[in-house]
């Protein structure tokens, strides 16, 4: 996964005074990344207020960034939740043509347990080929990945190659780093 070495940016979703999504804010906001030297656009990330989009917006906001973007870059695209099956069938029914990977967050909320946590990511796993990367951030999921966890799912799923780490721990950061798979 070469394509995921460097910075991936987050996008932002910019609305208008009405609360509507504001694409031509968007557009300059992919160009402005694109332009001070980022390596990839993450699109839909929780930063991109995935979480409270409706359906249509999210087709607007994608299509605004791939018009935008005019594969200049790889993508990664965010598509994660507490409900494991609707996430697997999102990640089923979405086009991923334009993406690299997935960038999908730990379900938020229900404080799965780590067997909850691998269960959830083994079935997003198992719905797509396309490379998977975890996102641990318990500040806002209110539940912490553990490193067995994590180890146990970069073993067991080849599509599984990376974790955007948000703990905000370094020995558990440290440990992803020596007990993961080196690629």
């Amino acid at each position: 996964m070469q394509d995921l070495i460097g910075t991936g940016v987050a996008l932002i979703t910019p609305f208008t005074a009405a609360g509507d999504v504001d694409h031509s804010a968007l557009e300059q906001v992919v160009n402005y990344q694109i332009d001070n030297g980022i390596d990839y656009l993450v699109v839909l990330g929780t930063t991109g207020e995935s979480a409270t989009l409706t359906l249509e917006e999210k087709e607007a906001v994608k299509s605004t960034i791939t018009k935008a973007n005019a594969g200049r870059l790889p993508m990664v695209l965010g598509i994660g939740g507490s409900n494991t099956a609707a996430v697997v069938e999102e990640v089923k029914n979405t086009d991923l043509n334009d993406y690299i990977a997935i960038l999908s967050v730990s379900p938020a909320y229900n404080k799965p347990t780590q067997e909850g946590i691998y269960q959830h990511f083994k079935a997003v796993a198992t719905a797509t080929d396309k490379a998977i990367i975890l996102y641990n951030v318990p500040g806002r999921t209110a539940s912490n990945m553990a490193v067995e966890t994590v180890v146990r799912l970069a073993h067991d799923f080849d599509n599984i190659v990376g974790i955007k780490e948000a703990a905000g721990d370094i020995v558990q950061a440290m440990k992803l780093i020596q007990y993961t798979p080196k690629d």
